[in-house]
Formats: structure tokens, C-alpha cells, sequence
């Protein structure tokens, strides 16, 4: 199964405090969140692999180190995951950006892709797919399926909180994605919010209701 980490580093933790606050307003919590996933993006970069390479130093010739392999893709989860992206782009400025939006066909229940525009290398890169929240893992397992059947081979899942249901979903259908969170929280409420979570991300990054 795939593994579940919660990065509980103390800025990390510090700084999702003050963006679960209900009183935090949507300029502060724009850019906490932005904070937090460059945090984030430097604790799920940990263990990329490294090669060496001969360079010259102003004062002599020797091997160093750069990283090796697969390079990286961003995948935001439309709306809300893009409020992640440009603090992991700090972190990762050479990572190729891609984008999926979903919605659930209300007589179906199927999902529906309404926009996906991925890097056209995205078999040969390690892909993190960003949400902000991991709630029933709906929104998730749609987007996983969609880079899975365009090719992709390896991706993880980053998000800010996740709740146990959300978890055990992609655990179940996924079990070769990694799942990052700053938060595992208690559960989901009868209307599929997330306890205690933050409220809708989405609604708070960008002020709408």
C-alpha cells in the first residue's frame, strides 16, 4: 500500500494553525498556504535521487552533486490545488506545470473532465498531484485515474489535511501513490467537510463563498 506522511516539521505545523484560523483573511491565507507547500515541497523532495558531476569551484575541479533521474510535474486540482503551485515553484522553479479539472456528472456519478492539460513527457516524470484538502478522496482518485491512463508511472499526492476516509480511499485504489499531508484530522461531517479542518479551501484563497 501506498505510504501515508504526515509532515509534522514546526513551521509546517505553526503556519497551519494560523490557516485554519477562521479570522485569518484571504491575503494571510493566500500566503500561508503558499508558505506551507513550499515547505512541503522541500520535505516530499527529500529523497529524490542524486548523481555527481565534475564542476570547477574558483579554486579547484570536483565532483558534485545534482539531481538524477525523473525530473518533476505539478499537477494542481482545479480550483483549489492552484493555490499551492507557486510555493512549490519556488522550491522547484525547473518543474513542468500541469493542470485537471473534474466535476461529477450528478445523474451519472462518473466523473467528467472539463480541462486537463498535461506535459507531454508525463511517463517519464515523478508527478505530484496537489489538493489542499483530501476529503472523501473523490476528487483524488479521479485525477490519479486520468494521469494514470495518459501514461503516468509515478506520482505522489500532497495535500494540507486529509481525513482517514479520504486516506483509506486512495490507499485502496492507489496503492502505489505516496500521500504527504501537513494534517491527518479526525473525520468528515455529514456534508463531507472535513473535522476540524479549515472550512472550503477554495472559498478562502481566492474570497469567494
Amino acid at each position: 500500500m501506498g505510504n501515508v506522511h504526515v509532515l509534522d516539521h514546526p513551521l509546517i505545523q505553526h503556519k497551519l494553525t494560523y490557516i485554519r484560523d477562521k479570522n485569518t483573511g484571504t491575503k494571510e491565507f493566500r500566503e500561508l498556504v503558499d508558505e506551507v507547500a513550499m515547505l512541503m515541497a522541500f520535505e516530499i523532495t527529500r529523497n529524490l535521487p542524486l548523481r555527481e558531476e565534475k564542476i570547477e569551484t574558483p579554486v579547484m575541479e570536483m565532483n558534485a552533486k545534482v539531481l538524477a533521474g525523473k525530473k518533476i510535474g505539478l499537477i494542481p486540482i482545479l480550483r483549489a490545488g492552484l493555490g499551492m503551485v507557486d510555493g512549490m515553484l519556488k522550491l522547484i522553479p525547473a518543474a513542468r506545470v500541469g493542470h485537471v479539472g473534474l466535476y461529477r456528472d450528478p445523474e451519472t456519478l462518473e466523473p467528467v473532465e472539463y480541462y486537463i492539460k498535461l506535459p507531454s513527457d508525463i511517463s517519464e516524470r515523478e508527478l505530484i498531484v496537489i489538493d489542499p484538502m483530501l476529503a472523501t478522496g473523490g476528487s483524488a482518485n479521479d485525477a490519479i485515474h486520468s494521469l494514470k491512463k495518459r501514461g503516468a508511472k509515478h506520482i505522489r499526492l500532497m495535500c494540507l489535511i486529509g481525513a482517514p476516509e479520504g486516506v483509506e480511499r486512495i490507499r485502496e485504489a492507489h496503492p502505489d501513490v505516496d500521500i504527504y499531508l501537513a494534517a491527518l484530522d479526525e473525520k468528515l461531517d455529514e456534508k463531507a467537510y472535513i473535522i476540524p479542518g479549515l472550512g472550503d479551501a477554495g472559498d478562502r484563497l481566492y474570497g469567494t463563498r
